[in-house]
C-alpha cells in the first residue's frame, strides 16, 4: 500500500502550487499560476483518496484484486477510465467550477453482501467530505487573519469543491455512488433496467446543472453548506475567480 511516485509527484505539485500562492499577492498573474495549480493538483489528489476510499474498503472485505490493480497505491494512471476520471473533471472545473463525480476502480461489489456493497458505495464521498472538513478546519484556524489571502481563497475553493463533490456523489443516480450504495437492495427488473443508464447518468446530471436555475440553486445550496464552516463564502468565490485566470 506504498503511495505510488506519480501520487507524490501530483502532491508536490500541489505543494509547489500553494508555496507559489502563498507569497504572491492578489492581483499578480503568479496569484492565478499559484490558486490554478494549487486546486487542480489538490483536486487529483482528493480523487485519489476516493477512489482509494472504494479499494481499500473493498479489500477490507476480501476483494484482493483490486491490490493486483494497482488501486492500493494511490497512482491515478491505474484507473480504469484515467479520462472520465481525471481529465474530464478537471475540464469541468476550468470551465464551470463543478466539482464533478469520476468512477475510476473496477469493484467486485457483486461478491459482497449488501450492506458491505453500500460501505464500499459510501467510501469514497466519505474522503471527500473528510477532506472538505480538514481543510475548511485548517482554514477557519488559521486563514481568516488576512494574511497571505490569495492562499486560503485558493485552499478555500477547493474545499468547496470537495463539499460539491461529497453532495454530488451522494446522489441516487446511475453512475454515482449514491446510487451504487442503494442498488443492492432495489429488485432484479429495477436493477436491470437501470444498468443501462450507468454511463449516461453523470452526464445528463452535468446537463441539468447548465440549467441557469437549477445551476442557481445547486450552487446556492453548496455555497450555504460551506458557509456553516464559518468561513466567508467569497474566499471560496475568489480561489474560483484567480483559478480561471482566462476569464
Amino acid at each position: 500500500m506504498k503511495p505510488s511516485p506519480i501520487f507524490l509527484g501530483v502532491v508536490a505539485v500541489a505543494a509547489a502550487g500553494g508555496a507559489l500562492a502563498w507569497t504572491a499577492e492578489p492581483t499578480s498573474t503568479w496569484a492565478r499560476a499559484g490558486v490554478f495549480v494549487l486546486v487542480l493538483a489538490g483536486w487529483i489528489v482528493s480523487v485519489c483518496l476516493h477512489e482509494f476510499g472504494h479499494a481499500f474498503t473493498a479489500f477490507r472485505a476480501g476483494d484482493r484484486e483490486v491490490e493486483l490493480r494497482g488501486y492500493l497505491t494511490l497512482n491515478p494512471l491505474k484507473y480504469s477510465h484515467p479520462l472520465l476520471s481525471v481529465v474530464l473533471p478537471i475540464i469541468f472545473i476550468a470551465i464551470g467550477g463543478i466539482g464533478l463525480p469520476g468512477g475510476a476502480v473496477y469493484v467486485r461489489s457483486g461478491m459482497f453482501a449488501p450492506g458491505v456493497q453500500r460501505r464500499i458505495a459510501l467510501a469514497g464521498p466519505t474522503a471527500n467530505a473528510l477532506i472538505a472538513v480538514l481543510l475548511l478546519t485548517i482554514i477557519r484556524i488559521w486563514g481568516m487573519n488576512g494574511d497571505h489571502l490569495v492562499f486560503w481563497w485558493g485552499l478555500s475553493f477547493l474545499a468547496f469543491l470537495q463539499v460539491m463533490a461529497t453532495i454530488l456523489n451522494l446522489l441516487p443516480v446511475p453512475g454515482l455512488d449514491g446510487y451504487a450504495a442503494l442498488e443492492p437492495y432495489l429488485a432484479y427488473d429495477t436493477r436491470r433496467a437501470l444498468a443501462n443508464f450507468k454511463g449516461y447518468g453523470i452526464l445528463v446530471l452535468v446537463a441539468f446543472l447548465f440549467v441557469p436555475a437549477i445551476n442557481s440553486a445547486f450552487f446556492g445550496a453548496i455555497y450555504w453548506i460551506f458557509g456553516l464552516s464559518g468561513i466567508p463564502e467569497i474566499y471560496a468565490q475568489y480561489g474560483n475567480y484567480l483559478m480561471r485566470f482566462w476569464a
